[in-house]
């Protein structure tokens, strides 16, 4: 399609040049001032997440709105235009299948509103802080300060975990004592520990679980509640806590260890020492 044909006849190009130009800036203008208008009209109306949605299709909707005045103003058949904008929005469709179904699982995302910008989000093996959500994909930055795009098709088809979505959090501590150990002793010393750590939630209330015999050990479950702001505070001190408990009280945390049985109807395995200093060896059946 030749270049005249977009124009309407009897129409000089060089004379409405200056006024497109000023009516797009003037739009530039205008939709910028809308679009932060509707940030603040809608401030307590809705999530921020779709105030940034909101402003952007407003300031997007209304510079297209001028630039389609400008394009007349120059003369162009806006007529012709639309059928090749079609034309050309086909075509691009077929390209893009994979922007195509990210758009449309962005309005997923958008309408189940799982998460929100400020959140903390596990999707796909990647755990950060929600930036952005747009309609191709969802910005994240991890906690060592990684900025990570994952594309909205990957949400929908992922388990996603909101891990600040709740005020309160449980930590879950697995601690392995003796079988010679008194597993009641470390029932009350596990609470203990709980009662005197200021950042432990009486309620709920903490909870020792039996796990189950190991080969090691008797494994033990403490589950304790804290504030979501303090729980990483929380999982670093138990550790300390719980430790310097059990020692006081005598509980023993075993190493894994392994004991051989032959059975009665065979021979004792044949046990040698050897010495560290001389290097003598001792050979015992």
């Amino acid at each position: 399609m030749e270049f005249e044909q977009l124009l309407s006849p009897g129409v000089s190009l060089g004379g409405n040049i200056l006024r497109a130009v000023i009516l797009l800036l003037a739009g530039w203008v205008t939709a910028r001032l809308l679009s932060s208008l509707s940030k603040r009209l809608s401030d307590t109306l809705i999530s921020s997440h779709h105030k940034i949605l909101l402003a952007k299709a407003v300031f997007w909707g209304v510079l297209i709105l001028f630039l389609i005045s400008s394009l007349h103003q120059l003369g162009f058949k806006l007529g012709v235009l639309l059928g090749t904008a079609g034309i050309v929005s086909v075509a691009l469709g077929f390209a893009a299948q994979t922007s195509a179904s990210n758009l449309i699982s962005g309005l997923f995302v958008l309408s189940e509103e799982s998460f929100k910008i400020g959140d903390t989000i596990s999707v796909a093996g990647t755990t950060g802080e929600v930036l952005s959500i747009d309609l191709l994909s969802v910005k994240l930055r991890t906690y060592d300060n990684i900025f990570i795009r994952i594309p909205n098709e990957t949400i929908i088809k992922s388990e996603v975990r909101n891990i600040s979505r709740f005020p309160i959090r449980r930590y879950d501590l697995v601690v392995g004592i003796a079988y010679r150990s008194d597993i009641n002793l470390a029932r009350e010393v596990l609470l203990q520990v709980a009662s005197r750590n200021p950042l432990c939630l009486d309620n709920p209330e903490p909870l020792v679980i039996m796990q189950g015999f190991n080969t090691s050990s008797i494994d033990i479950q403490f589950a304790i509640w804290a504030a979501q702001e303090n729980f990483l505070a929380l999982r670093n001190s138990m550790f300390e806590e719980v430790k310097t408990a059990f020692d006081a009280a005598g509980i023993e945390i075993p190493y894994p260890h392994m004991t051989f049985y032959t059975g009665a109807d065979c021979a004792p395995l044949p046990l040698q020492i050897v010495s560290g200093n001389s290097g003598d060896s001792v050979q015992d059946s």
